[in-house]
């Protein structure tokens, strides 16, 4: 089924009449349809989408447009602009991780050191890994590091109605990649990056594939690349050769639980908490997870009792986080 992001989008594309947008992110849930197995309803989706495309093109008169601001409009809708402040230390990764970003940092830093040698930095990377487990805030991390802005892809608005539209999309952001240097981020990016040959795919799909495979191959530029998915197991095999390093980001395990803990607590008394206790009830959740079930007990203990968080708060809030609760 669509997510709720993905309805909420729908519904509002509607209201504010953005037919390309509304396009984009139906034929997104037929994709993904497609993907669960789901084909017969993948296929009618993509088709009442093409009978009303139809429809509405002939029924709408053609006015010129200026090339320039069709670029320009173009670019606006699939390059989301932040300046993240999120330093190393807000981290919290196992050694491994951290010593490979921390490496892409390093010869980030030094890429003309490396350049008189002929060596060129890792900058084109695959992160993948479960949900809340760090990898668009690593994303967020390198690009503050390195005093680099961030670039989110919107993806949804790459998957258009007309064959060679989404090509020309995507050279629009590969050149803004080569003109700017930046981290660009291409998130859930299973939602292109399917196995091609599949029977579960739309074709539109696979010619995003297609055409991201060709441009991040000729990319020569100083920006880093990175593509994220919680999905791994869905991509092509023919992408992972075209990064230059695949990390796999995981769940805290205990220590790193009672980091994350004591981090986003750090206004409250915590030495007489049971951590044995907390951590492992709070194994297989996400860092996000985590995270979410501070801010639950924080507010708990700041409304109903004076600020203080004793452990069977803490549990209480870590247990409501595990699925069988939501």
């Amino acid at each position: 089924m669509a997510t709720a992001a993905q309805i909420k989008a729908l519904m509002k594309s509607h209201v504010d009449k953005d037919d390309q947008r509304f396009y984009s992110i139906a034929l997104q849930m037929a994709a993904r349809e497609a993907r669960q197995g789901h084909t017969k309803l993948a296929c009618e989706i993509k088709e009442m989408i093409e009978i009303s495309q139809k429809s509405h093109v002939s029924a709408v008169p053609a006015r010129p447009t200026s090339i320039v601001q069709k670029v320009k409009s173009d670019l606006s809708g699939l390059l989301e602009l932040t300046h993240p402040q999120v330093h190393r230390n807000l981290l919290v990764l196992s050694d491994e991780i951290q010593d490979r970003l921390d490496k892409v940092i390093l010869e980030q830093r030094q890429k003309d050191k490396l350049a008189k040698f002929g060596l060129h930095p890792r900058r084109k990377l695959l992160f993948t890994g479960s949900p809340g487990t760090g990898k668009t805030m690593s994303a967020a991390v390198l690009a503050t590091e390195l005093k680099l802005p961030l670039y989110t892809i919107v993806l949804d608005n790459l998957i258009t109605r007309f064959m060679g539209e989404t090509a020309a999309k995507l050279r629009l952001i590969f050149d803004h990649i080569k003109q700017t240097r930046a981290v660009y981020l291409f998130d859930e990016f299973d939602s292109i990056g399917t196995q091609r040959g599949s029977n579960n795919d739309v074709g539109e799909i696979r010619r995003v594939l297609n055409s991201f495979l060709l441009f991040v191959e000729q990319d020569s530029s100083e920006s880093l690349i990175i593509a994220a998915t919680n999905h791994p197991e869905l991509l092509d095999k023919a992408l992972y050769r075209r990064f230059d390093d695949n990390i796999r980001f995981e769940k805290p395990k205990s220590g790193q639980i009672r980091i994350i803990i004591e981090n986003r607590l750090s206004m409250f008394d915590l030495s007489h908490l049971d951590w044995r206790s907390i951590e492992k009830e709070a194994e297989g959740l996400s860092s996000a997870e985590v995270t979410r079930a501070c801010e639950d007990a924080a507010k708990e203990a700041v409304l109903h009792h004076d600020t203080y968080i004793n452990t069977e708060l803490a549990l209480t809030a870590v247990k409501r986080r595990h699925p069988q609760y939501q």
